[in-house]
């Protein structure tokens, strides 16, 4: 959705805007080219990877960085206000696709699925570490599973006799509660559960929205697309209320206080074409929002 995103920023070809998910760069080289010398486009990424897909252009900033430290990165640019961000959350196509990452249930490789290679915990130190509660939280709250605290019990008891280092072997331990048919669907939500423990993932989004409102120009555009429920229930919420928990704030005349004017009443989703296309496409919802 490029052109959706695009035009979600309203973009102004003398402003400075931030594509806080820069990975292969193709949002950041569509936004260049609609600025002119006087643009400036600042690109987060914690992804060493990403670097191999770097731009040269004097207008562009790249900053190896979490999106979460949005604001203490654009000071040190003397960056104080921006015209629009960008955030194209989720996995990048590149991590999916590369096998030893193991971001994709299709290949059997180590239990990492670590964004920022560079250091933390992995997907197999929660595995071979969590307790039976603190994984059936992660199973319950992150993946939504039913079954969450069954899954939970089934690896700590079974990682007493041999380690679980590799996504098939974690796979096949947890084999006995898919339901046929839904495979892909009941194995997705396990990673989905690990990989936003191992990377910090809603906590991350939380900060990085309300430091988005705060370096936002007034009238600044804020593009957020997100591709499970609970990135997409977050971002609405905030962009609705201001706050995490949808709790509607009233001044003493009754008026809604809220930061930001939600441009897109419901999500912006793919088209047919586009989902035939590019079936991640599917899940994406893309919200709109505006700083008052």
């Amino acid at each position: 959705m490029l052109s959706e995103c695009l035009d979600g920023l309203k973009i102004n070809p003398k402003g400075h805007y931030v594509d806080v998910t820069f990975g292969g760069g193709g949002h950041s080289r569509a936004i260049l080219d609609l600025l002119d010398k006087d643009g400036i486009l600042y690109a987060f990424d914690q992804d060493s990877d990403a670097k191999r897909n770097l731009i040269v252009d004097d207008r562009f900033v790249f900053i190896e960085d979490n999106f979460s430290n949005l604001k203490e990165n654009l000071r040190l640019f003397r960056e104080f206000q921006v015209d629009g961000i960008l955030a194209d959350l989720g996995v990048s196509s590149f991590q999916i696709d590369t096998p030893e990452r193991g971001f994709s249930t299709r290949f059997d490789a180590d239990l990492d699925l670590r964004m920022n290679t560079q250091g933390g915990q992995t997907a197999k130190d929660i595995i071979s570490n969590y307790s039976i509660s603190e994984l059936s939280r992660i199973f319950r709250e992150y993946g939504e599973l039913t079954n969450a605290y069954q899954i939970a019990k089934k690896i700590v008891s079974a990682r007493s006799s041999s380690a679980i280092n590799t996504s098939f072997e974690l796979k096949d331990l947890l084999s006995s509660y898919v339901i046929k048919g839904q495979e892909n669907k009941f194995y997705a939500m396990v990673f989905q559960a690990l990989r936003i423990e191992v990377n910090n993932e809603l906590g991350n989004l939380k900060k990085m929205l309300f430091e988005a409102n705060e370096v936002l120009t007034k009238g600044g555009r804020l593009v957020v697309m997100s591709y499970h429920s609970l990135e997409d229930r977050l971002v609405k919420n905030f962009m609705k209320t201001g706050n995490f928990e949808a709790k509607l704030e009233k001044d003493f005349y009754g008026n809604v206080i809220c930061p930001l004017n939600m441009i897109t009443k419901k999500p912006i989703t793919a088209s047919d074409d586009e989902i035939a296309q590019n079936p991640r496409s599917r899940s994406a919802k893309l919200r709109i929002c505006q700083k008052k």
